[in-house]
């Protein structure tokens, strides 16, 4: 069974992308993968401001990747870009993190005019970690997904629907790449 880790950058954890996420996790279960999460915010913030590479928490973050199959990399979309706190995750990780991983990258934001962050922002810096295989990604709209005061979330049906689809080409991918490496 392909291995894929879910990092959230998002410093919030009543995000709507928690929701988006979520649904991405439900999606990825039902292809019968197996899923670890890193959550960014719960990592040490002195270890990811003084780049700490000798940080146990950070270590083991980078285990959980290196032994992964496949990578979604999430972050909400401020000022035009991903997260501080994501950012200083990715700093961390080696330099050839993500060599040979499908990588998808999921992003949100208050309008459309910030779709373009995932090939400008998300792509270029995976692409420097070694990421080859980068899907297309995701983006949604704040306006598609309802948060509840209990911290639920509700997707509208057109996003449901290119998560499922995204998640299942994404899948096929890390099929034919982790048969191709057997």
């Amino acid at each position: 069974m392909a291995k894929v880790v879910l990092i959230s950058g998002s410093p919030n954890p009543g995000s709507r992308l928690n929701g988006v996420l979520k649904y991405a996790e439900k999606s990825l279960l039902e292809e019968g993968l197996e899923l670890r999460w890193i959550h960014v915010r719960d990592l040490p913030p002195e270890d990811l401001i003084y780049t700490r590479f000798d940080s146990p928490a950070i270590a083991e973050a980078n285990r959980i990747l290196a032994e992964a199959d496949a990578v979604i990399v999430s972050s909400p979309i401020y000022k035009a870009s991903y997260t501080g706190v994501l950012k200083t995750f990715l700093d961390l990780i080696p330099q050839k993190g993500l060599e040979n991983k499908p990588v998808l990258p999921i992003a949100i934001g208050g309008s459309p005019a910030h779709l373009l962050a995932i090939d400008y922002a998300f792509k270029p810096v995976l692409s420097a970690l070694g990421a080859r295989y980068l899907s297309a990604g995701i983006y949604a709209v704040d306006t598609q997904i309802t948060r509840s005061d209990d911290l639920r979330f509700t997707l509208d049906e057109e996003l449901t629907e290119r998560i499922r689809k995204t998640v299942r080409e994404w899948t096929g991918e890390i099929r034919l790449r982790t048969a191709a490496a057997l």
